[in-house]
């Protein structure tokens, strides 16, 4: 029997809510397999698409108070943890699998002092004119970035996790045989200040949750199922290279070369180094959400180890 992480990447989760349903009954089926052969799954996913499609409908209506980032966030965990217990719950049932699963709306602790707060770079929302831009900055302290010539958006920090409040009942979870959904788009980010949790208005990468977890409940894998079956170096070049199997030292020598892009690539390479690095012995792969199946038969994909 292993301790499975799977971290499912937003974007991979269709683009409304009918996609998502479809997409994660079909990826249920696989995660169901892993539990009848024994195994104990813990699931991560993003939640870019949609905290900003959540964020927007908040923010440019004006019947109704805008909505805090954080709270977005929670929104997000509660709809996509619905539809993956749901989608799983049917699957166990029609596989004659009894386990329960549950979704912990997860806290993820963040440094005030992490430097990242001080350079926001992760967009969320729609795009807007520079003048619109401006006046989004002026009147309610946005810090809007200009896009790849598309327009301008909102911008807001990515710091890295550093704990989960709610890690005790995740573990708790996971050791009494339950199938826990958990730090749902990266967690919904808090700083502590005189022991106390606030909010915060930021979005912590997926990936480097994922890893967090993988390593709070000492998983044997972490599974990082997107919208592309293979790492590559090279990528979109005459002389682009899938990765297959490659050791943690390979992956960490091409990561000096600067060969993965970092608001794509990078995260999910990276997060896999540090599960790795600080957990001798497991395995890490990247690979396609169609693909989950093969992934976790070591079949497919970018295997790490």
């Amino acid at each position: 029997m292993s301790r499975y992480v799977v971290s499912l990447g937003g974007n991979a989760l269709g683009n409304n809510a009918e996609e998502q349903k479809q997409l994660v009954s079909n990826v249920a089926k696989y995660i169901v397999k892993l539990m009848k052969d024994g195994h104990e799954v813990v699931i991560v996913h993003g939640n870019g698409p949609q905290v900003g499609m959540i964020n927007l409908a908040f923010s440019e209506n004006n019947q109704v108070p805008d909505m805090p980032f954080p709270e977005c966030g929670a929104m997000s965990q509660g709809y996509i943890g619905f539809h993956l217990q749901n989608a799983l719950q049917n699957e166990l049932a029609k596989q004659g699998v009894k386990r329960n699963v549950a979704t912990v709306v997860s806290q993820v602790e963040v440094s005030k002092d992490d430097p990242l707060f001080q350079n926001p770079s992760k967009p969320v929302g729609s795009f807007y004119t520079k003048e619109q831009a401006e006046l989004l900055a002026k009147e309610k302290g946005f810090t809007m970035k200009e896009d790849a010539g598309r327009g301008y958006r909102r911008v807001v920090p990515s710091p890295l996790p550093i704990d989960i409040a709610e890690k005790e009942v995740i573990k708790s979870l996971v050791k009494s045989g339950n199938v826990v959904i958990c730090a749902g788009g990266g967690g919904i980010p808090v700083i502590r200040e005189n022991n106390q949790l606030t909010g915060v208005a930021a979005v912590i990468d997926k990936d480097y949750a994922s890893a967090l977890v993988a390593e709070l409940i000492e998983a044997d894998y972490l599974v990082i199922l997107t919208a592309i079956d293979n790492v590559c170096i090279n990528y979109n070049k005459p002389d682009q290279k899938k990765l297959g199997k490659v050791s943690l030292n390979e992956i960490q020598e091409y990561m000096k070369g600067d060969y993965f892009a970092k608001g794509s690539m990078y995260p999910k390479v990276n997060a896999c180094v540090k599960f790795l690095t600080r957990n001798k012995g497991k395995t890490a792969i990247i690979a396609a959400l169609e693909n989950a199946q093969l992934a976790f038969e070591e079949k497919s994909g970018t295997i790490i180890k």
